[in-house]
């Protein structure tokens, strides 16, 4: 994706807000929570991650990252003993998504990988009001004119049009944990060029976000396009083990050709640093350690917007 979530946007018919929905922000704002006891277990999951699970001096992100990213998920879980409901969640993982739409006479198909999955009994409640998603229509999205929005997307012969989550027998009928909430994507890779750019990463959540919920929306509603009464929010928290992407993803219609219309919203908050470094060996200058080892610019609010995301459609 060329100009990653510009690209993105305009492949999905979504407009950008910047930051967290209301809905997240209060549950940031509100003390009544306890976000703010977590901050010790925190800086122990980073130090569990970075000095305390590995054999190695200084371990490589491929394996601090995914350590992270399970301990943090814990303290999220740890919450169940005061919001019983939360208890009703399944994390799908290694699982493929497909889902097909047409833009413009061009008939697009987002599937692979899909990233680890938490999936609900009860789904997330629309985050923007009926007269937020009306004011869509006023939104004009972006061209990239004389550059054709897919110069960049493989080009496949498509002979089966799939709008599927998976395969496997979590997404059957009767499942109970049937609705998408939050995808989780972990950007793990050691070296760097391996790794998306945070731009392409988000623009990656973007994508499959919209896969989730437009597959979810076939499957309620039908196939034919429509404006959705009850639109689908499905979340999505990118990382490489230190700085965090979040954001809100809602799908107010699935009829995607035009451009003119209700259009999809998505909130970002982007480039969120946990903490600024992990100096694994200490920094010596004239034999006097000027740097011991340790945690430094621990940033607490940025775990407190991942137990937001998690907290959210239950308090």
């Amino acid at each position: 994706l060329f100009p990653g979530v510009r690209q993105a946007q305009w492949l999905t018919k979504t407009k950008l807000v910047e930051g967290l929905p209301p809905a997240v922000q209060s549950i940031l704002d509100n003390p009544a929570h306890g976000l703010q006891e977590h901050e010790e277990r925190v800086k122990d999951a980073i130090s569990h991650s970075r000095f305390w699970d590995t054999r190695e001096v200084a371990p490589r992100r491929e394996h601090y990252c995914p350590v992270l990213f399970e301990d943090l998920l814990h303290l999220c879980r740890l919450m169940s003993r005061n919001y019983p409901s939360l208890s009703k969640r399944m994390l799908a993982r290694n699982y493929r998504i497909a889902a097909t739409w047409e833009r413009e006479s061009i008939l697009l198909q987002v599937r692979g990988l899909n990233g680890i999955l938490m999936n609900s009994m009860a789904p997330i409640p629309p985050v923007a009001s009926k007269e937020e998603i009306l004011a869509t229509k006023e939104h004009v999205l972006e061209t990239f004119h004389p550059i054709s929005p897919t110069i960049d997307l493989q080009e496949v012969n498509v002979y089966k049009e799939l709008n599927d989550t998976g395969k496997s027998s979590c997404f059957r009928d009767g499942y109970p944990y049937s609705h998408p909430h939050t995808l989780f994507f972990l950007e793990s890779a050691n070296i760097r060029t391996n790794r998306f750019r945070p731009e392409q990463l988000r623009a990656k959540m973007l994508m499959f976000a919209f896969g989730n919920a437009l597959a979810k929306a076939k499957a309620l509603y039908g196939d034919d396009p429509k404006v959705l009464e009850q639109p689908i929010v499905v979340q999505s928290v990118g990382t490489d083990g230190q700085l965090f992407q979040f954001m809100v993803f809602q799908l107010n219609t699935t009829d995607l050709v035009s451009s003119d219309g209700i259009k999809n919203l998505v909130w970002i908050d982007s480039d969120q640093n946990l903490y600024e470094a992990a100096q694994c060996v200490p920094e010596i200058k004239k034999r006097v350690v000027t740097k011991p080892v340790g945690i430094y610019g621990f940033q607490p609010d940025t775990f407190k917007k991942f137990l937001a995301l998690y907290l959210h459609g239950t308090v």
